[in-house]
C-alpha cells in the first residue's frame, strides 16, 4: 500500500485556534476575539484573497502569540499530533525561524532548537515519520536570510532540507544564490517556492540558481510546455497545493489547476496541504474534495501518491 504523505505543510501555518487563544491568554496578548468561532475569520481563509501577500496576512495573530521558544515547540509538537489524527504515515513540516521569532524578537536559533525538540517529542509519542525543512523567508531580505540560515545550520542534523518562501515576485531567486550554495555544501537538499507568485522563469531560476530538486507550487509551469518537459525529464518534484492556490488567487478555480496536466505529462507532481490551519483543510479534503474538482481521476490520485513516495526525503 502506498503511504499517506504530505510533503508541503508549513507548521507555522497550522496552529490550532484553541492554541492561539491559550497562548494569547498566557502571554497577555489581546486578540480580536476571545473564542474559537469569533477568532476563526481572523486566522483562516473564508474567501479567496487577491494574492499571496494578502493571504499571508492571516498569519498575523498566529505569529503574534509565539512569545517564547517553548510556544514554538508546542506548535511543532501539535503539528505531529495533527498528522497522527489525519492518519498520515509521513509528513514533511517546514518552518521559517525568523518568521516565528519576529513578533517578540526571539532568538531564531532558540526557535529552531525548540521546534526540533517539539518534533522529536511528537515523533516519539505519536509514531509519525517526520522530515523537518527549514525556510529562508525571502521577504525579510538577503541579509536577514543569512542570519536565518546560520540559525538553521546550528541544528543542521535535525533538518532534511532547505526551502525559500515568501514574496517570490519581490525577492527573486538570484538574491539568495550564496545562501543556497552554503546550504548545499552543508548537505541540505533544496526545495523552493516558485511559479506561484511569479512566472515560469522563476521555476527555472530555482533549479539553476538555487539547486532545487523540488518546487513548491510550480503552477506557472503550465505556461511553458518546454519547461514542463524539462521538469519531467529532470525528475523535479512538484509540491502542488490545490486549495491554497485557489485561496491565493494564483489559480481562479480548482478546474483551472494544472495538476492534471502535470500528471499526464509525466511530472512528479504531488498533492499537499500547504497551510492547513489557515486554509481550514486536511489532506483528505485535498484528495476527496479538491482533486475531483480539479479533474483528477482515481488513477491520477494513485499516481500523485506514488510520486510523493518517490520524492520524499525521509522515507
Amino acid at each position: 500500500m502506498i503511504p499517506k504523505i504530505d510533503l508541503h505543510r508549513h507548521l507555522d501555518g497550522n496552529i490550532r485556534i484553541q492554541t492561539i487563544l491559550e497562548l494569547a491568554d498566557r502571554n497577555a496578548i489581546v486578540l480580536p476575539a476571545n473564542d474559537v468561532e469569533g477568532l476563526r475569520p481572523h486566522v483562516t481563509i473564508t474567501t479567496p484573497h487577491p494574492g499571496l501577500v494578502s493571504f499571508l496576512g492571516k498569519f498575523r495573530w498566529p505569529m503574534a502569540v509565539l512569545a517564547t521558544p517553548e510556544d514554538c515547540g508546542r506548535v511543532a509538537y501539535e503539528n505531529v499530533e495533527d498528522a497522527k489524527s489525519e492518519r498520515l504515515d509521513y509528513v514533511e513540516l517546514r518552518f521559517s525561524p525568523w518568521f516565528m521569532a519576529a513578533a517578540h524578537r526571539l532568538d531564531p536559533a532558540a526557535v529552531v532548537e525548540a521546534v526540533a525538540d517539539g518534533i522529536a517529542r511528537g515523533v516519539k509519542e505519536f509514531g509519525v515519520q517526520v522530515g523537518l525543512i527549514g525556510i529562508l523567508s525571502r521577504t525579510f531580505g538577503a541579509a536577514v536570510c543569512f542570519q536565518e540560515l546560520e540559525a538553521l545550520l546550528t541544528f543542521r542534523e535535525t533538518l532534511s532540507g532547505l526551502d525559500l518562501a515568501g514574496d517570490e515576485a519581490g525577492f527573486p531567486a538570484r538574491m539568495f544564490k550564496r545562501h543556497f550554495q552554503i546550504a548545499r555544501d552543508a548537505g541540505l537538499r533544496i526545495t523552493a517556492h516558485a511559479g506561484e507568485a511569479a512566472g515560469a522563469e522563476s521555476i527555472r531560476d530555482a533549479i539553476k540558481i538555487l539547486g532545487a530538486t523540488r518546487i513548491g507550487h510550480g503552477v506557472r509551469a503550465m505556461d511553458d510546455p518546454a519547461l514542463m518537459d524539462e521538469l519531467a525529464e529532470g525528475g523535479i518534484g512538484i509540491e502542488c497545493c490545490l486549495t491554497s492556490n485557489v485561496q491565493t488567487s494564483t489559480i481562479p478555480s480548482y478546474a483551472a489547476h494544472p495538476l492534471r496536466v502535470f500528471l499526464e505529462r509525466g511530472l512528479l507532481a504531488t498533492i499537499n496541504t500547504d497551510d492547513p490551519g489557515i486554509s481550514n483543510i486536511t489532506l483528505d479534503h485535498e484528495f476527496e474534495i479538491a482533486a475531483p474538482q480539479a479533474g483528477l481521476t482515481p488513477a491520477h490520485l494513485t499516481q500523485a501518491k506514488a510520486n510523493a513516495a518517490q520524492i520524499a526525503w525521509g522515507l
